[in-house]
């Protein structure tokens, strides 16, 4: 998660230069959209004379760079008491490195047209760089001063925590943020999945910035790094890249175990009363792993059921044909060390019920009966179909790539994958079905103020 606002430092010049650095931004992107799709692309395995690896797809249309990479870790890596320090991390390793305060630091990318970014979640914290090439060395640079020499100034820090409490404020008074945050804690209680990762007013006031420092030296290492470059760079040039980026950070990162955990069965609804209009509900229950054999089955089954937008069965039942909410949807979320299947829906208090139970009874029936042959051909139709717009600019690609190395699906996956949809059977879905679409499991939150809830 990344904070995105940052305190306006410059003088009126420097800001007539950071609007022209800006106009070509917004052209860098838009170049972005012209690079070509999958079908031509060509991923390679690259490693650095220092032994460190990537995957690259070189695109030289554009002489423009995608860089992403990744620390396996996350949010379960932070010290107890602390929860929130890879969060907070996120927004400070562009906050000044090296020799260059946060001013200086944020106008030096400005003035190359780079944009460096970074975000965690529970298992993994991502980063990610794009450039033109013409600025790659410059870019370069920055990013290495970013990940090994970032200064963590008072003010930048206390700065920062202000704008991770302000978020919290807005958490606390977000229905959605609260239902999804309630859920985590219900479902894992006692383990790291269960700790926001924004922490709280508490830990966001106790963490220093010897607790960013001891973060980034446990975490950030060679060890547990993955990396994918999409763009204008060949296989040399990447071997130099990173070697120069990554090369000075620690062999092995220091790790803190991290089990493996099932969700809670669910029992009733745990309701947290906000007093609003609609209430949020948030049901779920223990899913697949990316990498049991039945996952591809359960994707393709959420699709049908309320993972695909209009056409979902979910949606049809509560919405189309009632009435009763804007929207409902839900996800398989494989993670490290556990998996879940969750969905949410929004309505007025005197319908969450009722939509609740119509929800309820469709996960029911889908589990006992499972889906329709023209459910299946339908989906596979749209999901095999919509493939290839994943990979369509490099940015794209660079992202879906470093997501299929971060769950190690293999550099062939994305030629794979769709006939891996096509070769399942309504049978396939069905046995999926029955593993985890089991209502009598599912945990439900709500917030606000329902009416009717049974059990209550």
């Amino acid at each position: 998660m990344k904070i995105q606002a940052k305190v306006a430092t410059a003088s009126s010049a420097t800001a007539r230069i950071l609007g022209a650095a800006a106009l070509s931004l917004i052209t860098l992107f838009i170049l972005f959209s012209l690079i070509r799709p999958a079908s031509a692309m060509e991923i390679k395995q690259v490693k650095s004379p220092g032994g460190i690896e990537a995957w690259l797809v070189e695109s030289r249309q554009v002489p423009l760079l995608a860089l992403r990479f990744a620390f396996v870790g996350g949010s379960t890596q932070d010290p107890e008491g602390k929860a929130g320090v890879a969060n907070f991390m996120s927004a400070m390793l562009d906050e000044g490195a090296g020799d260059l305060d946060s001013a200086t630091f944020q106008e030096r990318m400005e003035d190359i047209a780079m944009r460096m970014s970074f975000e965690d979640s529970r298992d993994t914290f991502y980063g990610s760089m794009e450039t033109l090439s013409e600025n790659r060395d410059a870019a370069v640079e920055l990013l290495k001063l970013a990940l090994t020499k970032p200064r963590f100034d008072q003010d930048a820090v206390d700065r920062i925590r202000r704008q991770l409490m302000a978020n919290l404020a807005y958490e606390a008074k977000s229905p959605d943020r609260l239902a999804s945050r309630t859920w985590y804690e219900t479902a894992f209680k006692g383990h790291a999945y269960g700790v926001s990762p924004t922490g709280d007013e508490k830990s966001i006031s106790a963490i220093t910035r010897d607790d960013l420092e001891a973060y980034r030296k446990s975490n950030f290492a060679k060890s547990n790094l993955k990396v994918v470059a999409v763009g204008d760079i060949d296989e040399a040039a990447l071997g130099k890249l990173l070697d120069e980026v990554f090369g000075a950070l620690p062999e092995k990162a220091d790790l803190a175990p991290v089990a493996e955990v099932e969700p809670v069965k669910g029992n009733g609804y745990n309701v947290v009363e906000m007093d609003v209009p609609q209430s949020v509900a948030m049901f779920g229950m223990g899913g697949l792993k990316r990498k049991d054999p039945d996952f591809m089955a359960g994707f393709v089954l959420n699709h049908i059921l309320g993972g695909g937008g209009f056409s979902a069965i979910l949606m049809e039942e509560v919405r189309e044909k009632r009435g009763l909410a804007y929207s409902v949807y839900s996800y398989l979320s494989p993670m490290d060390h556990s998996s879940i299947y969750l969905g949410s829906v929004a309505t007025k208090n005197e319908s969450i019920a009722e939509s609740l139970e119509i929800i309820r009874k469709e996960l029911t029936r889908i589990a006992k009966d499972g889906v329709s042959e023209d459910d299946l051909k339908n989906a596979k139709s749209y999901l095999t179909g919509s493939y290839a717009l994943r990979f369509d600019t490099n940015t794209k690609i660079a992202s879906q790539l470093l997501g299929i190395l971060v769950e190690d699906m293999g550099i062939d996956y994305v030629t794979t994958r769709n006939a891996q949809v096509e070769a399942l059977t309504v049978d396939d879905l069905k046995k999926a079905a029955a593993r985890f679409l089991k209502p009598d499991d599912m945990i439900v939150v709500v917030v606000g103020k329902p009416n009717g809830l049974k059990g209550l």
